[in-house]
């Protein structure tokens, strides 16, 4: 059996962690999305206010296999 995948890159935001913001991006992405197979992060980067990490936003591309046509 040979599958067909699809790439989808997404951002994913969180006030708590960079590992919240994956979490957060791919629970989003499973309610509209099934088959999610992999994800993988490309950039992390964060909000500051007075000095201090206020927000956390991370790109991942998020991997998933097509419906088979049978």
């Amino acid at each position: 059996m040979s599958h067909t995948y699809k790439i989808i890159e997404l951002v994913g935001s969180s006030p708590i962690s960079s590992d919240e913001a994956i979490k957060n991006a791919i629970a989003s992405a499973s309610q509209s999305l099934h088959h999610l197979r992999w994800f993988q992060v490309v950039e992390t980067r964060g909000h500051l206010e007075e000095g201090l990490i206020a927000h956390w936003q991370v790109t991942v591309k998020v991997g998933f296999t097509l419906d088979s046509p049978d």
